[in-house]
């Protein structure tokens, strides 16, 4: 059965309701969002223990499309979970408003420290939840702002903060002072890595270029999803096509872009730099890779593609839920997941850690047996508990906002 529509924004950020709602147009429209955030850990299930794209074949490519376009499409919903927990349609003022931000604080904190320690278990696997906690804090005084208002931010910040990230990453390369900064980071000797230099500049998800992101979720929660999830949904397609076109037409018109990609990245496919991470990892700063849009490129061509393929599945999940509510039984397993995301994300981190440590497997039978294990367990959960056990955990943390005057 589907579960208990209450439970429908349970999830990494949001708070639960208090009261049990009829399936109601908006109930419907919070079970979307809790189907696309379980299509999004899934998503990630993929990229971390699912088949290796390098090997090719119908599975590699199908793995292939999961890779950083799920957790994009994971940034963008805590965006639209902000503003759920803030107050929507209209935003929390007065004592509640201030309440609100010291529960975001409050939340931030538990899921950084939950972050770093995920991080120390030194698995293979990139950590989104330090990244994700920052972006919170970064994200949280916009909240006020109108839909239109919010979406000319992101789509700014998509534009510029790859430029400046490319500029600092070449002044880490040129200087010394990154090093400082790591060798008196109490964050990288806990973590055994580059710390905060790593979570803002240096990572798989630096906060510089995942914030536009979370404030293009912002901006969708603004809207009415009934009038616009069509709009939505066509937006989303022509980013994509935007952003990965655009790239895919850049690459060729520059002169010797492919060559230099090829010459400076440890992958097999430098071809495939305009949507794949097959392209590989660059080997430093290099004004070419500005033009690539591969899903970690942390190019403006990538946030704005994966921005597109984001949305494009939300107005799919929002559609899906509303126009087919029998898809709700079906789906039922995806969207426990999606009310209890925290939980099944962390669970599967320390699963790998404990099965493989310091290696990722690449098997389709690993894959469906976390899936299988992590959809079971949210469904089993969700028929006694509003919560999953880590939103429980960063739930009762926040109530110390209550105390605020």
């Amino acid at each position: 059965m589907a579960p208990n529509s209450s439970r429908a924004v349970a999830a990494v950020t949001a708070p639960a309701p208090t009261t049990r709602p009829t399936n109601t147009p908006t109930t419907r429209r919070l079970i979307g969002i809790d189907l696309a955030r379980g299509l999004a850990v899934l998503g990630m299930y993929v990229a971390h223990v699912g088949p290796d794209p390098m090997n090719g074949g119908t599975l590699g490519f199908l793995a292939e499309t999961a890779y950083g376009r799920a957790s994009a499409l994971f940034a963008l919903l805590a965006g639209f979970s902000l503003v759920l927990l803030t107050g929507r349609p209209t935003p929390r003022t007065g004592r509640a408003g201030r309440q609100v931000v010291v529960r975001v604080m409050i939340r931030a904190a538990v899921l950084f420290a939950m972050g770093i320690a995920l991080i120390a278990l030194d698995t293979q696997i990139d950590v989104i939840l330090a990244c994700y906690a920052l972006l919170f804090l970064l994200a949280l005084p916009l909240y006020r702002l109108r839909a239109g208002t919010l979406a000319v931010i992101a789509a700014a910040s998509a534009l510029v903060l790859p430029q400046d990230l490319y500029l600092i990453k070449v002044s880490i390369e040129e200087g010394n002072w990154a090093d400082s900064i790591i060798a008196l980071d109490p964050i990288a000797k806990i973590a055994d890595s580059d710390g905060f230099i790593e979570i803002l500049f240096t990572g798989a998800y630096p906060v510089l270029t995942w914030i536009p992101f979370v404030i293009a979720g912002m901006a969708v929660a603004k809207l009415d999803l009934v009038r616009t999830r069509g709009r939505l949904a066509v937006s989303g397609i022509a980013l994509a096509v935007l952003g990965y076109g655009g790239s895919w037409l850049a690459l060729h018109l520059v002169p010797h872009a492919y060559a230099t990609i090829a010459a400076r990245t440890d992958g097999n496919s430098a071809g495939s730099a305009w949507w794949s991470d097959t392209v590989g990892e660059p080997d430093g700063a290099f004004r070419e890779w500005l033009l690539v849009a591969a899903p970690h490129s942390q190019t403006t061509f990538s946030i704005v593609g994966n921005t597109g393929v984001a949305l494009a599945v939300l107005a799919g999940c929002l559609i899906v839920v509303d126009r087919l509510p029998r898809v709700q039984r079906p789906a039922a397993p995806v969207i426990a997941m999606g009310t209890m995301s925290l939980t099944v994300y962390v669970l599967h981190i320390v699963g790998i850690w404990a099965l493989w440590n310091d290696e990722l497997p690449s098997s389709l039978l690993v894959l469906a047996a976390f899936s299988l294990a992590a959809m079971l367990l949210a469904v089993l959960w969700n028929r006694h508990f509003r919560r999953g056990p880590l939103e429980y955990l960063v739930h009762s943390a926040t109530t110390l906002a209550n105390r605020m005057k």
